[in-house]
Formats: structure tokens, sequence, C-alpha cells
């Protein structure tokens, strides 16, 4: 499960560049009671947590865009960028 969460977790921050460039910390965790992964995103007092389920981690894997996850992510770093205006 390590090498998945690994696997997922950089693949995401291939897709999304901006999380690294402003110094964004983020971790990923698999919930076995929820059976889904948990990507967390925290800069400062913001922080994100979004729930990635094994169906879009596939498609991310396969690189096609994670809309779920894409929409929180861009989220986020829209709030962050207007934080620090």
């Amino acid at each position: 499960m390590e090498v998945m969460i690994a696997k997922v977790k950089a693949k995401i921050l291939e897709m999304y560049p901006e999380i690294e460039r402003y110094g964004i910390a983020c971790s990923m965790i698999f919930d076995n009671d929820k059976k889904t992964y948990v990507f967390k995103l925290t800069h400062g007092p913001h922080e994100l947590s979004t729930y990635i389920d094994q169906s879009e981690a596939d498609a991310c894997l396969a690189g096609k865009e994670c809309v779920h996850l894409g929409l929180h992510v861009r989220e986020f770093l829209e709030n962050f960028k207007e934080g620090e205006k």
C-alpha cells in the first residue's frame, strides 16, 4: 500500500507543480475505514484535506486529470495566492 500511496502522491505533484513551487506541504494516507486516499495540503494556517477514491487514483496514475482532486487543489492554490497578496 505504501508504494501505491507514493505513486499517487508523486503523480499529483507532477500534475500540479505549483504545490512545490509555493512551498505547500502535502501528505497522503490511505484511510482503511473509508477505503479511500486522503490528500492533505498545508501552508501556514491554510489547510485542505480531500478524498480520492481508488478509481480516481487509478485515473491519475494513467495520466488522466483528476477532476475532483483538481478542483480542490486549484481552489486551495487560488485561496493561497489571494492570501499572499
